[in-house]
């Protein structure tokens, strides 16, 4: 296991450890997002959970945000209208990117399934350009598992 597949066992770990018996979804995304921020000290981690049919700002740590993505829109509205991770190494190259913020140079977007839907997305940005890859990928998706339903 590689040094950061490692850290993502242990911080699976602490995820589940948190969410156990917790029923209400955005005292758990906040405790997430805050979980991952720090651990790996991205420049954004948070969520958008879907509601009216578009994503809204849900729990997040960093700078301020996006409050409204639309379905399809952006490397967020990707993630939730194709049901799939999106992984973008330089942010610059991926048609359509909403830039929140200009210091973003790559990100990851992992889906929340409940119910064979997509019900909130986890976002999470770099500073550095090709930060993300299939490692975060699999881990990620893990961890918004520990995530309740909506």
């Amino acid at each position: 296991m590689t040094a950061k597949a490692q850290r993502y066992a242990t911080l699976l770990s602490q995820a589940l450890s948190l969410a156990e018996g917790e029923s209400d979804a955005i005292a758990v995304m906040a405790n997430l997002s805050a979980l991952v921020h720090r651990e790996f000290g991205f420049w954004w981690t948070g969520f958008y959970i879907v509601r009216g049919g578009e994503l809204v700002l849900g729990p997040f740590q960093g700078p301020v945000a996006c409050m409204h993505i639309a379905k399809g829109r952006g490397v967020c509205g990707t993630s939730w209208a194709e049901g799939r991770t999106v992984v973008v190494p330089d942010v610059e190259e991926f048609p359509g990117h909403i830039a929140c913020s200009s210091e973003s140079r790559s990100e990851i977007v992992v889906p929340v399934r409940q119910g064979g839907r997509v019900v909130a997305v986890l976002d999470i940005d770099s500073e550095k350009l090709a930060t993300f890859d299939e490692v975060d990928a699999q881990w990620l998706e893990k961890i918004v598992e520990a995530v309740p339903s909506l």
